[in-house]
């Protein structure tokens, strides 16, 4: 379990004092409210298949740094170039077919991501065989240590690391936090973070803060980053 650590608690606001002024930045709790959506249960999230998983993964590899609706246009040429992302399927391919792939003017021209596909199909199949599936090692993961799941992909997988990792758990429902720009600097700037967001010390001090948001209102720690992205600057959420 992690413990919150940050060196001032006096500098911590209460998360009641955020929600009130992104209401008042959004026009009003209606309006924040509608903003913020509901993460998928456990059980819900166990019902996913691992090609689904992968298929979702891949598609958050090849967004990130590129166009988010060029890649969604092209995923149907994906799900079929790719077997459906079956993991199983995935792994027969060679590296030639691979590298035709990578030059299918059909699909994203991009060789390290492609090849991501083939990796994180590896894990997949490698995670599943330990705990039965993807699907349920991810459901079962506490979300008050979501940061190490994060760990988990950046180092088991290909590509995954930064927010690539979170985008793909918020995509499936998984409870998350995100470190956007708006969240990184409000953390920086009341000095809640002695580390690097990239440093297991400072996602440490990070998720410890989230999580005392959490305790203070009940809320997922989607809606918590989403209400605080709100609070400040440009409102990436």
């Amino acid at each position: 379990m992690f413990e919150c650590q940050y060196k001032n608690m006096s500098q911590l606001e209460s998360f009641s004092t955020i929600y009130q002024r992104a209401s008042e930045r959004k026009g009003g709790d209606e309006s924040l409210e509608s903003l913020l959506t509901s993460s998928l249960t456990p059980d819900e999230i166990g019902q996913y298949k691992d090609a689904e998983l992968l298929s979702e993964m891949s598609k958050k590899v090849f967004q990130s740094g590129f166009i988010w609706r060029i890649v969604e246009n092209k995923w149907s040429a994906y799900e079929e170039a790719f077997f459906g992302f079956e993991p199983h399927k995935v792994l027969m391919l060679s590296p030639e077919q691979l590298q035709e792939r990578a030059s299918d003017p059909n699909l994203i021209r991009h060789m390290k991501k492609t090849m991501a596909i083939y990796d994180n199909a590896l894990m997949t199949h490698d995670i599943a065989r330990e705990h039965g599936s993807l699907a349920e090692y991810i459901a079962n993961w506490p979300s008050e240590e979501i940061t190490q799941l994060w760990a988990v992909l950046k180092r088991r997988g290909t590509r995954l690391g930064g927010n690539t990792g979170p985008y793909f758990l918020r995509a499936i429902g998984k409870d998350t936090f995100l470190l956007t720009g708006d969240v990184q600097g409000y953390l920086t700037s009341h000095k809640l973070v002695d580390f690097g967001f990239s440093s297991k010390s400072g996602l440490k001090q990070v998720q410890g803060v989230f999580n005392t948001w959490q305790q203070q209102s009940g809320r997922s720690l989607a809606d918590i980053s989403r209400v605080l992205a709100c609070s400040v600057g440009d409102n990436r959420i």
